[in-house]
């Protein structure tokens, strides 16, 4: 039926509530009710009097004006159950025409029951909402704005004190899909059930129906639908790591920033410059935050050869600065950090340049003189002009935004560096990965750089002891590949293997300096077993067994032991920091920052934080494994079409997304990624997940761990020990026991497939022969 009702609440001209207006509703009422006493008796007396409701409808509605649909919702059921002794339950469904300005209609279906305060159910719609947008993968789409049709139905799980703001979702939504690129219906439908469901937390699901009603000649569109929930968009709280208490501020900006460095320390300067771009000023107020950050490249110098290798990274923040503002930001940056003046593309200590902001285009220069790059000095350019020629900058990007559309190329970082690669000659310089190491402990050498006050509201930038180079290989460049080796340094009376071997300084100092002689590359201290049903250890006992070892290696008079990389194997933060303080350059944490428990608590969440706070402020590299508490339970991957691969790949991708992206994060090409061999798996798991090692880390779509170097470590462990045991079916072997300390040679089996498949680095227990099992396979399989 249709009635006309007076609202008040200035719909749809957002701004103007109190402005009252009548509008036509269309209304329906569904009733819930046992026809078979009716239909039996054929008596109209035990049926449901349905021509009065009407008039109830329209009366419970006529009753002044009303501020919202669910204050109306309300009217009509209180009229109908008061006035309708028969009615049980009902569902009210009422449509708004015309009530939102980029929609057809809105509106309100509820379910409720006599003698139940609450709706069973209560579910809003907005249909027919368009707009044109760039959206579609032919050239033509590329250049011309398109209609796009957005109808959507939202789930609430509860009523709050004030009427759902359908009026500004809907607002927010066409914004947004107005200034999208997309290319596919499909993300765009993604990013407004993303829009919605975090407008409020009373939302549940919500239903998206978006189509392109021109996209097809003989069909009325080309539609897609799609439903989610929260969990399909995961905020850091509903990954088990909460948000921070304290408000961070309101950035309406985003903008995409490209570093590079290529004088002095290249990535202690690279690391202080982004640490100034959250700086706070002296009023306290920080104009900028870095919410993600790529992977960190080392490239030949382009144009002008004769200087030093680059390093170059990239990052995205969020910022208040308009595009002038920032761009006086980044260079006062560059002059605390030491940037002389030197000739065009000439060597730096540190460049920031600015490559993309928001979706906008901007340019400072005259309109007549912008046919040229070479007026460029102090002038701003956005997008950054040389994008598309530079790899250096689109491998950053590409890890970071891969579906951002270049607003005047219209081509996605990921089409426009794939463009780049296929263009390359075979003689094109290759491009590596890096991942710096930090040296510590820190001395008292004063600072080179000027005083400047905001260098007084950051922690210190700790130089550099090394780094490790990982090449980024094409079908048209190749470079030599190297699987860097860890020596597990136990400094523990009870590790399944060798537990009591090294648990004292000297002998500790002894395996250190077996280890570099055969060529380990970083020995892994640990002071806490995580071996199935291992005792507990304190904090004090753990930090008793660690420092002192990582302070011998520290002291020791062979320069090579003295030097070696240490990582320190702990889940504790207060371990983790004092041990890293005390010389180690790298954490190496079995939980991936969440701790033992499992599944995942509001503990786990605050030790997540806690963990990623100390690696960020050290500016260290991490290990992040997967597990799942109790090393020898939780081996139920059956919830993955894909098995143990899918389920690390989900599972450890979003620890790892969540310790990257986002404001506090940590930076990209500080981590390493274990899939956690022998923690939560079979026997067949295991085999599988060394088997299919490169696969975890692809680049395929939504895979969080797509590019990052992988760590596997499967030295000694039982699941080697188990096949031993197995004897042969049709052979003379009927299997053996074969202890932990017995197992190098099932290692460097392990060891070879790992390189095979492209491990940056193999974690074993004996480093003379396996460090021998590493040279042959790389040898084998480069």
């Amino acid at each position: 039926m249709t009635v006309l009702v007076p609202f008040n609440d200035g719909a749809p001209w957002p701004g103007r509530p109190g402005n009252k207006r009548t509008e036509p509703l269309r209304i329906s009422l569904t009733i819930a009710h046992d026809t078979r006493q009716a239909a039996a008796a054929d008596d109209v007396s035990l049926s449901v009097d349905y021509s009065l409701l009407p008039a109830t409808i329209a009366e419970s509605a006529a009753v002044g004006p009303v501020a919202s649909l669910e204050a109306l919702a309300d009217r009509i059921f209180d009229g109908c159950l008061s006035h309708h002794a028969k009615l049980q339950e009902l569902t009210l469904r009422i449509a708004r025409p015309k009530s939102l300005l980029f929609s057809a209609s809105s509106g309100i279906e509820v379910t409720r029951r006599r003698g139940i305060q609450e709706n069973l159910r209560e579910r809003l719609f907005v249909e027919g909402l368009e707009c044109h947008t760039i959206i579609g993968v032919n050239a033509c789409e590329r250049e011309h704005a398109q209609r796009v049709r957005i109808d959507l139905i939202i789930d609430k799980s509860k009523r709050s004190e004030r009427a759902f703001g359908l009026q500004e979702l809907s607002s927010a939504i066409y914004t947004k899909l107005q200034s999208s690129k997309f290319q596919t219906v499909e993300a765009a439908a993604s990013m407004i059930a993303e829009t919605t469901l975090l407008y409020s937390d009373e939302l549940v699901l919500v239903t998206v129906r978006a189509s392109k009603p021109s996209a097809l000649a003989l069909a009325e569109a080309a539609e897609v639908e799609i439903t989610r929930t929260p969990q399909d968009f995961p905020t850091p709280s509903q990954k088990g790591i909460p948000e921070k208490s304290a408000p961070l501020p309101s950035f309406k900006h985003t903008a995409a920033l490209a570093l590079g460095a290529n004088l002095g320390d290249r990535f202690a300067n690279i690391e202080l410059a982004l640490r100034l771009l959250e700086a706070p000023d002296d009023q306290g107020i920080s104009r900028a935050v870095v919410v993600n950050t790529s992977f960190m490249y080392e490239t030949a110098p382009m144009y002008v050869v004769d200087q030093p290798r680059f390093i170059n990274c990239a990052c995205i923040i969020e910022t208040d600065l308009s595009p002038r503002e920032l761009l006086e930001y980044v260079k006062d940056i560059e002059n605390t950090v030491g940037r002389v003046t030197s000739f065009r593309n000439g060597p730096r200590a540190i460049d920031l340049d600015i490559l993309t902001f928001d979706s906008i285009t901007f340019d400072t220069r005259e309109p007549d003189v912008r046919n040229t790059l070479d007026n460029l000095a102090g002038e701003l350019v956005v997008p950054h002009p040389r994008i598309a020629e530079r790899e250096f900058v689109l491998r950053p990007l590409n890890d970071m935004i891969p579906g951002y559309v270049h607003p005047t190329l219209g081509r996605s970082m990921q089409e426009l560096l794939s463009d780049l690669i296929s263009g390359q000659p075979a003689d094109a310089a290759p491009m590596s990965k890096v991942m710096p190491f930090p040296r510590y402990p820190l001395t008292d050498v004063p600072d080179c750089r000027p005083p400047s006050p905001t260098l007084s509201g950051i922690s210190p930038v700790p130089p550099t002891a090394s780094y490790w180079s990982f090449p980024v290989t094409t079908l048209f460049t190749r470079k030599q590949r190297r699987t860097y080796i860890m020596g597990t340094l136990n400094a523990t009376p009870d590790s399944f293997s060798d537990g009591s071997v090294n648990n004292s300084v000297p002998a500790a100092l002894e395996y250190t300096e077996g280890a570099v002689a055969a060529g380990a590359h970083i020995v892994d201290v640990g002071g806490y077993s995580t071996r199935p049903h291992a005792e507990y250890v304190s904090l004090e006992e753990e930090l008793s067994r660690v420092l002192p070892v990582i302070q011998g290696i520290r002291g020791s008079s062979s320069d090579g032991v003295r030097d070696v990389l240490i990582s320190v194997d702990t889940f504790r933060a207060d371990v983790a920091e004092a041990a890293v303080r005390a010389g180690a350059n790298c954490i190496n944490d079995v939980y991936a920052f969440a701790g033992p428990e499992y599944p995942l608590t509001e503990d786990s969440a605050e030790h997540f934080l806690r963990m990623r706070a100390v690696a960020r402020d050290l500016a260290v590299p991490v290990i992040l494994m997967h597990s799942r508490g109790e090393a020898s339970a939780n081996k139920d991957y059956s919830a993955y079409a894909g098995g143990v691969l899918e389920g690390v790949r989900a599972e450890l991708g979003e620890r790892v997304r969540a310790a990257v992206e986002g404001p506090g994060g940590i930076r990209r090409w500080s981590v390493l990624v274990d899939p956690g061999v022998g923690f939560s798996k079979t026997v067949e798991d295991n085999l599988a997940l060394i088997r299919n090692a490169a696969a975890l880390t692809e680049a395929i779509p939504n895979n969080s761990l797509s590019g990052y170097p992988q760590l596997v470590g499967a030295s000694r462990k039982s699941f080697l020990g188990a096949i031993l045991a197995r004897g042969e079916k049709d052979g003379g072997y009927t299997g053996r026991e074969v202890t932990p300390s017995g197992r190098d040679w099932a290692t460097a089996a392990v060891v070879a497939c790992a390189v095979q498949q492209g491990a940056a680095c193999v974690r074993v227990h004996n480093v003379s022969g396996l460090g021998d099992a590493v040279r042959i396979s790389t040898a084998l399989w480069d």
